[in-house]
């Protein structure tokens, strides 16, 4: 089984991002980036179904030519090669979907793994896109992934609001994962080793023939306005009367 799995670029979520002076974008100087903590459980997913059933993972990624770093990353948890296309302008959800579907014709992969979300834009839109365009089925928000014995089919368990919910898709198809759906390995010495010498195919975006226009463009950015320090206040019936009264949430 051949499983494609999206790694995307991001700043390290653990550091507070700073808006440019101008409002054009964040300081990104001195920031640290790594893989987008849901596409690394993706990964992982990737490997657990690669261990039982054998087959190839390969990681795709968009984005600047540093992006090689956290492709790395993924090699060295155990994917087989990598897939890099160089860009260094913005994309929105639609233009790395239209990205992703051409890979896909290209692998010709038996399932597509994917975070369900990137923490930098916290977009949600693209495994529904890839799959919209690929003409496959989507279950998006996986907590559980269960593949047939005949790899045919795909079970899997869906987070949704009050509970789950348990859907069946054909393979082909794109799975989202969720983040109680694994815990991610840490990579080995060895991984890391080996992951120097594994393959990464770089493309230009240009090269692929996709439409690059975007629907979503980014006008500004700016910093939500800072809190306001709480007040003490000496006892509970004083706590409540202002919250009754005064922020009238009672």
């Amino acid at each position: 089984m051949k499983i494609l799995v999206t790694v995307k670029r991001v700043t390290d979520p653990d550091v507070k991002v700073k808006v440019k002076s101008d409002g054009t974008g964040v300081v990104t100087d001195g920031i640290d980036y790594k893989v987008n903590p849901f596409d690394e459980i993706a990964v992982e997913e990737a490997l657990r179904i690669k261990e039982k059933a054998g087959g190839e993972v390969v990681v795709a990624s968009i984005g600047p030519a540093e992006a090689t770093k956290e492709i790395r990353s993924a090699l060295a948890m155990g994917a087989e090669r990598g897939i890099l296309v160089t860009t260094d302008q913005p994309l929105d959800p639609g233009v790395v979907a239209r990205v992703l579907a051409k890979l896909v014709e290209e692998e010709k992969p038996d399932l597509i793994l994917m975070g369900k979300q990137a923490v930098d834009g916290d977009n949600n839109q693209t495994g529904q896109m890839l799959a919209e365009l690929l003409g496959v089925g989507q279950a998006c928000f996986a907590s559980k992934v269960e593949l047939a014995d005949d790899g045919g089919k795909a079970t899997v368990t869906r987070e949704v609001d009050g509970g789950f919910d348990v859907v069946e898709v054909d393979l082909p198809a794109v799975i989202t994962a969720d983040l109680r759906l694994n815990e991610p390995r840490y990579a080995s010495l060895p991984g890391i080793m080996k992951a120097k010498k594994k393959p990464i195919k770089e493309v230009t975006l240009d090269s692929l023939g996709v439409d690059t226009n975007r629907k979503v463009v980014w006008h500004t950015f700016s910093e939500p306005p800072v809190r306001q320090a709480g007040i003490m206040v000496p006892d509970v019936p004083t706590l409540v009367a202002k919250l009754r009264d005064e922020a009238k949430v009672i």
